[in-house]
């Protein structure tokens, strides 16, 4: 946990690690109540589209249906091909603190479209932002495949990135996934849509 820095004033309150440890919990309380926060305004967003739909960028009308949500508990396949999943999944990925999976994943399905001359630009980008040892959002992954991707991210084809994207999509399918079906953040959405679907 990074340092916090109190006000001098406030030292001779904090002595002892049991005072250290309550200050800490308070923060992260705070923290909790910040996601719930803006998990609330995320599910805000998407509960009234289903009656109005959404406009994506190809300008087609996105509804999401309680039909929908429920597909996404087949698979984590259904969860990734559907906009609104990935972004549900999203969420509740940063309340844990492992977004970077998603967005790695994502930035690979991206990648692999991606123009053969832009290829080496963007195979850097992630490289450097995921899989390098210092990396921002280090994804977990074993030193083996990190060198092994480092040298294909060099000499960069459109599957340099494909066998770190499975073991990625594993590791989410296999953690992540489970839990977030039995989360507050799948289950209220699914009760709020079946409830607006039942009105």
């Amino acid at each position: 946990m990074p340092g916090f820095f109190f006000h001098h004033n406030n030292m001779t309150e904090l002595n002892g690690k049991e005072d250290c440890k309550l200050a800490e919990g308070r923060i992260h309380k705070k923290k909790q109540k910040a996601f719930g926060a803006d998990l609330k305004n995320y599910l805000k967003c998407m509960v009234p589209h289903i009656e109005s739909g959404i406009k994506t960028s190809n300008s087609k009308n996105v509804m999401l249906s309680a039909e929908e949500v429920i597909q996404w508990s087949q698979s984590l396949e259904k969860l990734l091909a559907s906009q609104s999943g990935q972004g549900v999944f999203r969420e509740f990925l940063k309340s844990e603190f492992s977004e970077e999976n998603i967005e790695f994943w994502l930035a690979c399905e991206d990648y692999k479209k991606t123009k053969s001359d832009h290829l080496h630009g963007k195979a850097e980008r992630i490289y450097e932002e995921f899989v390098q040892s210092d990396a921002v959002k280090q994804i977990n992954i074993d030193y083996q495949m990190r060198e092994a991707t480092a040298k294909k991210a060099q000499d960069p084809t459109h599957t340099s990135f494909d066998e770190v994207q499975k073991t990625v999509y594993i590791l989410m399918e296999r953690d992540s996934y489970p839990r977030f079906l039995k989360s507050k953040t799948y289950l209220n959405l699914l009760n709020q849509l079946q409830l607006n679907t039942s009105k």
